[in-house]
């Protein structure tokens, strides 16, 4: 009997907070799954819903807001929780440093080559909209972006997933990020549609059928996270590397194009704001941050956050392009 409650003590006051939630029925499994589905949904319909219910003219104001205020959340995501997480586990911190090192130069390959190999259709020679030929490179230029989409939202619902796994608090920062940062992408990816030629109802389903690919990277992520455990270090250090690169080269990019002194105040004040909902959502109590084991659940926030590679960095016409692709839809659909 006392080995017993000795036993049910040290689960209820164990490390984990979410392995205390279990043992102690506060939390179950199936919540947490739900958790899961709702938040994966979410980060979708959410983002998607605001791109459909405003004008084309409020979509282009709002753009650059959005994308000052990414950078900062993703920024902070990256530096403040993502890169720390990895450094403090098992794995010498040459080896993180270098991965990380090597994630950026690898998006940045993928990207470039990507560039190249569509650069008639982005740069064009001046007129290009004035050719069938090229109107029909830029609806096959819509549905590429659509299947980068789509692979950048599982990756997204692998992340959610992972971080509910290891904390629901740090399933709804991760949840919140994705969000915020998909608001800006799904901006972009409808008004990409919409230029390359898609009715306007039809870009708005389209677009919606990629973000519910973020509903099956939950639940393969739910049910998969177990085994990838030995990778979560290096994984976690590709994520914040993927993270640092789609803010530096895609979203700092466009702020850096606004040179009016009015607009720099606004901007930086976005990021400040991104960097703080990060830190406040991210919760410094360290109830999670002291203490906690790094190669037990609080590690599959690392692992899972793997997975941003997939679509993140790993797609120049998934989310790393997203903030290139606003910027220039903008100009073209108000042509």
């Amino acid at each position: 009997m006392l080995l017993r409650l000795a036993d049910r003590w040290f689960a209820c006051h164990g490390k984990s907070w979410l392995n205390r939630r279990l043992a102690c029925g506060r939390i179950t499994i199936d919540t947490i799954f739900l958790f899961i589905v709702l938040a994966t949904l979410a980060s979708g319909v959410l983002s998607l819903a605001g791109a459909a219910s405003l004008s084309l003219g409020l979509l282009s104001k709002l753009i650059d807001k959005m994308v000052s205020f990414s950078a900062g959340v993703l920024l902070g995501t990256a530096l403040l929780h993502l890169l720390p997480e990895s450094l403090e586990s098992h794995v010498d911190a040459h080896v993180i440093t270098s991965w990380l090192l090597g994630g950026l130069l690898g998006f940045f390959l993928l990207e470039k080559l990507a560039l190249l190999r569509h650069s008639h259709h982005h740069e064009g020679d001046g007129h290009h909209h004035e050719h069938g030929h090229d109107a029909h490179e830029a609806g096959k230029g819509g549905w590429m972006i659509l299947v980068g989409s789509a692979i950048h939202n599982f990756a997204d619902g692998v992340v959610i997933a992972a971080a509910f796994l290891t904390d629901p608090r740090l399933g709804l920062a991760a949840t919140v990020s994705i969000t915020v940062h998909e608001v800006a992408h799904k901006l972009g990816d409808f008004m990409v549609l919409l230029n390359a030629g898609f009715p306007r109802r039809k870009a708005l389903v389209l677009t919606l059928a990629s973000s519910l690919t973020a509903l099956a990277g939950g639940v393969l992520g739910y049910f998969m996270l177990d085994r990838l455990q030995g990778l979560i270090p290096y994984l976690l250090a590709l994520a914040a590397s993927s993270f640092i690169y789609i803010a530096v080269s895609d979203l700092m990019p466009q702020m850096q194009r606004r040179t009016s002194p009015r607009d720099a105040l606004p901007q930086i004040l976005l990021i400040a704001v991104g960097l703080a909902l990060v830190v406040w959502l991210n919760g410094h109590d360290h109830e999670h941050a002291h203490g906690h084991d790094h190669d037990a659940p609080s590690s599959a926030l690392a692992m899972s956050a793997g997975g941003v590679i997939g679509g993140g960095g790993g797609t120049s016409e998934g989310a790393g392009g997203a903030a290139g692709r606003m910027g220039t839809s903008v100009s073209a659909t108000g042509s």
